[in-house]
C-alpha cells in the first residue's frame, strides 16, 4: 500500500470540501470512510480552518498530513461532486494514484456560473426579498441593483483576498448609501424593503445552517467557531448600513421610509420563489437540484403561512417551518444522494430574519434603545427557533441511521 499518496489523497479531498462550504462532520466523515474502505483507521481533526488527518502503516509508523484551510466559498455544486467522488472511493477503492486523478477530474468537472449569471442572482435574490419584505414594485427592481452592487463588491474584494468582516462592512455600507440617495431622491418608497433585500446576501446563511448541523454531530468546537463567524458578519452589516445611515442624516436629513405592503399569498410566494432561485445560483447549486431547492423554499413559507391562518404564534409557525425544512432537506438529499446542506440552505432562507437584523441596528442608530433591546431579543428569539428546529430534524435522522446501522449488526 502507498500510504503517502492514499494520505494526500483523503487530506486534498478534506481540504477541497471544506474549501467549498461542506460541514465539518462530512470532512472528517468522507476522509475517515475513504480509509476505512482501504483497510486502514485513521484519526481525523478538522475545524473551519484546519485539517489534520493521521494514521498508522501496516509495520507500525505513523504518519500525518495538515492542511490549512482559509475563507470558505459557497460552491454546493463542488460539495455534491466531492460527496459522490467520496462515495465513489469508498465503494471502489483503486490505487491512491488513480484516485487522485479521480479528484482533479471532479475538481475541473465543477460548474461554476460565469459572472453576469453569478450577478443575475444577486440581482433575482435581492430582488426578489426587497418584494418578499414588503417593498413595491420600484423597491424591488432598486433593491436587484443593490444586489448588483453587493456581488460585486464581493467579487472585487474576493480578488484582493480582503478579509471577509471588512468586504461585508464595505459591500453592506456602499449598498445602503446607493438605497438612502435614491430613497431622498424620492425614486424608492420603501427604502427600508430595498436595504433588507440585498442584505440578504450578505446575511450567513450557510453558515448559520453548518454552525447548527457541526454542533449536532458532536463538533462543537466547529459549531461555536461558525457562530462567532456569524456575530462578526452580522457586526459588520451593522457597522456598514449604520454609517451609511449616518452619512445620510447628514446629507440629507433622517431616512424616511413608507410602511411594508401587505401582499396576498400569490404576490408574496412568487417574491419568495424568485428569490430563493436567485440564491440557488449565488450558492452555485445546479440542474434540477437547483429548482427542488427554490421549490423548498417555496414550501417552507407556505407552511409558515399556513401555521399563522391556524392560529399559531408566529414563532410557532417559524418553528414548525423550520421543522419542514429540514425534513425536506433530508428527504431530497437521500433521494437523490446528495448532501442535504445543499437543500437546507436554500429552503430555510425565507425563514432567516434579515429584516430582524436590519429594523435592531436601525433602531440602535437612532438612538432608541428601548425598540433595539426589543427587536433584538426578539430577532435572537427567531434565529434559536430555527436552530432548534434544524437540530431536532438532523439528530432524529442521525438517530434512526445509527438505530438501522445496528439492527444490521
Amino acid at each position: 500500500m502507498d500510504y503517502d499518496s492514499l494520505l494526500d489523497l483523503v487530506t486534498d479531498l478534506g481540504y477541497e470540501l471544506a474549501m467549498s462550504g461542506a460541514e465539518t462532520f462530512r470532512v472528517e466523515e468522507s476522509v475517515t470512510r475513504i480509509l476505512a474502505a482501504y483497510g486502514v483507521r485513521p484519526e481525523v481533526f478538522a475545524i473551519p480552518n484546519c485539517l489534520i488527518v493521521s494514521l498508522k502503516t501496516s509495520d507500525g509508523r505513523s504518519m500525518t498530513r495538515m492542511r490549512r484551510i482559509g475563507f470558505h466559498g459557497n460552491n454546493l455544486d463542488a460539495v455534491e461532486r466531492l460527496n459522490g467522488l467520496s462515495r465513489t472511493l469508498c465503494s471502489r477503492a483503486p490505487d491512491p494514484r488513480e484516485g487522485q486523478i479521480w479528484l482533479q477530474a471532479v475538481k475541473r468537472s465543477s460548474q461554476v456560473y460565469s459572472l453576469p449569471f453569478f450577478l443575475l442572482g444577486a440581482f433575482l435574490g435581492a430582488g426578489g426579498f426587497s418584494l418578499f419584505f414588503g417593498g413595491g414594485w420600484i423597491d424591488g427592481l432598486a433593491g436587484g441593483l443593490c444586489g448588483i452592487l453587493v456581488g460585486l463588491v464581493n467579487r472585487f474584494m474576493d480578488k484582493l483576498k480582503a478579509n471577509p468582516f471588512f468586504s461585508t462592512i464595505a459591500a453592506s455600507f456602499l449598498m445602503s448609501l446607493v438605497a438612502y440617495t435614491l430613497g431622498a431622491a424620492g425614486l424608492t418608497p420603501s427604502t427600508d424593503a430595498v436595504i433588507i433585500g440585498a442584505l440578504m446576501i450578505l446575511v450567513p446563511g450557510l453558515l448559520f445552517t453548518n454552525a447548527m448541523r457541526d454542533i449536532i454531530y458532536g463538533d462543537t468546537n466547529s459549531g461555536i467557531n461558525r457562530i462567532v463567524q456569524v456575530f462578526l458578519v452580522a457586526a459588520a452589516i451593522a457597522l456598514g448600513t449604520a454609517a451609511a445611515w449616518g452619512i445620510s442624516s447628514i446629507l440629507w436629513g433622517n431616512p424616511i421610509s413608507a410602511r411594508p405592503v401587505l401582499y396576498n399569498f400569490i404576490v408574496q410566494g412568487t417574491a419568495c420563489f424568485v428569490g430563493c432561485l436567485g440564491f440557488g445560483i449565488l450558492f452555485n447549486i445546479h440542474g434540477a437540484g437547483g429548482l427542488l431547492c427554490t421549490l423548498g423554499g417555496l414550501l417552507t413559507w407556505a407552511v409558515y403561512v399556513l401555521t399563522m391562518e391556524l392560529g399559531g404564534s408566529e414563532l410557532m409557525a417559524y418553528f414548525i417551518a423550520a421543522l419542514f425544512a429540514s425534513s425536506y432537506s433530508e428527504t431530497m438529499a437521500r433521494i437523490r444522494k446528495y448532501p442535504a446542506i445543499s437543500y437546507l440552505v436554500v429552503s430555510i432562507f425565507p425563514l432567516i430574519p434579515g429584516a430582524g437584523v436590519y429594523y435592531t441596528m436601525n433602531y440602535a442608530v437612532r438612538g432608541n434603545m428601548e425598540r433595539f433591546a426589543s427587536q433584538g431579543m426578539y430577532t435572537a428569539a427567531i434565529a434559536g427557533v430555527l436552530a432548534v428546529g434544524i437540530l431536532l430534524v438532523s439528530t432524529s435522522v442521525r438517530l434512526w441511521n445509527t438505530w438501522k446501522n445496528l439492527r444490521k449488526k
